[in-house]
């Protein structure tokens, strides 16, 4: 029988004492009468300078504020299922009406329409119902200091409501966002992704269940499955002009290996709709003559744990991986020899990233650091420590120009320019823990994958400019894990991944007015 401890016992007295002498607003069902005189009582048993009576309005006026407050927390929550039901409905009228491929130029323009239209009515009907609980407030608070203080906070709230409205009427009528592809396939869930950048353009994932695989954007099917992994690949990158993969895992390795693929020729589009019924119809294993690959033509060992993610340096002739021994190697890609060896983090490395044009490397940490490795110079290795973040910093990437966009778990997004590293031009704050980001090259827009299942599309300034559609019947069910982008391609130039075990293939379009700086 358990014993409790004396400095247990002691600091449970202690709890109980404190709650004593704290003062404890409750609402309880007894009548009027019965809840004054209650008050009056907790009030006599304070110590204040203030007198009884005044005391006694001050709670009293406390209390309305709070029902008050009640009140408008009750018509938030249903002012987000409805906009939860717009958003299913509008998603439904849209695939009603597309016949189930939204592809369309004058379809996107219909749905646009009656997606402005209905977003109009509820933000109608939303300033009538505030409007009347605003007059409400006003009869029962009365004047005074107080009623300043009162109404300012009131009104926050409903700066927040205005903020959702906006946030929905931004989202379906600003930017159009479109599920075009989904590529399932996985046994569990997917880390990283990215697209080639040679001819042919295809998908290549990254899984827990110690695959990669690579598809083809257009029709969705494997095209290849690399299996030489003995733990979780974690991330996988292109080579710039050759055919070649370089996937990390937590088998404490990074490998390269050569493909060679053969896009399949798009079917019909009835053909297509009845191949993904039977797909979704299956065992979720995947198409049973996708080809694999066993053995890498590179095996990059030296690693004392996991390596959670690798990339090509400029020219493809080195790569660095990261990993969680709290260090980034530097590899010459010919000779498989560890090149440089860079530490510093004082925590396990999460996420690694190569600029485009220059060598530069930018590695991100759980020790809410991401420093900036410089290469351009062979006899001098310079390195930069950003700190910004308070939490683990999950990714951080380079931009064509001379930024770094950093993503963390603290829910914030930072963008830095490497000119003035002292602190951030731009600071996005969302509301759930962010991914692995990733940058639009041409249009300059950052696309964040959260925790919570969301994906929200921001420009460098920290604009919101659209979230990806999300609901029972599209997107990801979730923790979105990485986004990356595909601009030269016309159907999907957007993809995301999660451990939903699918990768999603999207279809942006920003006005050219909201990209205009």
């Amino acid at each position: 029988m358990p014993v409790e401890s004396g400095s247990s016992a002691a600091s449970r007295q202690a709890k109980q004492k404190r709650k004593s002498h704290s003062l404890s607003i409750r609402r309880t069902n007894s009548t009027e009468q019965e809840r004054t005189g209650l008050q009056r009582e907790m009030l006599e048993g304070q110590d204040s300078k203030l007198p009884l009576s005044l005391r006694s309005n001050l709670l009293d006026l406390f209390g309305q504020i709070e029902r008050e407050f009640e009140n408008l927390y009750i018509e938030n929550i249903e002012l987000r299922r409805e906009i939860e039901t717009l958003n299913d409905r509008l998603t439904a009228e849209g695939q009603t009406i597309d016949g189930g491929d939204l592809t369309k130029g004058a379809l996107k323009t219909k749905a646009s329409h009656s997606t402005s239209q209905l977003s109009q009515k509820l933000k109608t009907t939303y300033k009538a119902s505030t409007s009347k609980r605003s007059h409400s407030f006003h009869g029962k608070v009365g004047d005074g200091p107080l009623l300043t203080f009162a109404v300012g906070n009131i009104v926050e709230v409903w700066g927040r409501d205005s903020w959702i409205v906006s946030s929905f009427k931004a989202t379906t009528s600003r930017a159009v966002c479109q599920l075009v592809k989904e590529y399932a396939g996985h046994r569990d869930g997917i880390w990283d992704l990215s697209v080639t950048r040679t001819q042919p353009v295809v998908l290549g994932t990254a899984s827990a269940d110690h695959s990669a695989m690579l598809w083809s954007i257009e029709t969705g099917k494997c095209l290849l499955k690399y299996v030489g992994h003995a733990g979780s690949v974690n991330s996988i990158k292109f080579h710039p002009t050759e055919q070649m993969a370089l996937t990390a895992s937590g088998d404490q390795t990074a490998h390269i290996w050569r493909y060679m693929v053969q896009l399949p020729t798009p079917q019909p589009v009835a053909d297509i709709n009845f191949s993904d019924k039977d797909e979704a119809d299956g065992d979720g294993e995947g198409p049973n003559e996708c080809p694999s690959i066993r053995m890498a033509s590179t095996t990059l060992r030296s690693h004392q744990g996991v390596v959670i993610a690798a990339d090509w340096l400029v020219g493809g002739k080195q790569v660095v991986t990261a990993s969680w021994d709290r260090a980034a190697n530097l590899y010459d890609v010919e000779t498989s020899e560890l090149v440089h060896s860079l530490t510093g983090h004082d925590q396990e490395l999460t996420h690694c990233c190569t600029h485009p044009t220059q060598r530069l490397v930018v590695t991100s940490s759980r020790d809410t650091t991401f420093r900036l490795w410089d290469f351009r110079d062979p006899s001098i290795h310079s390195v930069n420590v950003f700190q910004g973040h308070t939490d683990t910093v999950t990714s951080a990437v380079f931009t064509v120009g001379d930024n770094v966009v950093s993503g963390s778990d603290d829910r914030t997004v930072k963008v830095w320019d490497l000119k003035n590293m002292r602190s951030p031009i731009a600071t996005i704050r969302t509301d759930s823990a962010v991914n692995r980001i990733s940058v639009s090259v041409s249009q300059r827009i950052i696309a964040l994958p959260h925790d919570n299942r969301q994906v929200r599309l921001f420009d460098m300034s920290g604009v919101r400019l659209a979230r990806l559609p999300h609901s029972n019947r599209q997107g990801h069910r979730r923790m979105v894990c990485c986004s990356a982008w595909c601009e030269d391609n016309s159907s999907c130039n957007l993809f995301s991944c999660g451990f939903d075990r699918q990768a999603i293939g999207w279809n942006i379009n920003i006005p050219a007015l909201l990209q205009e700086k």
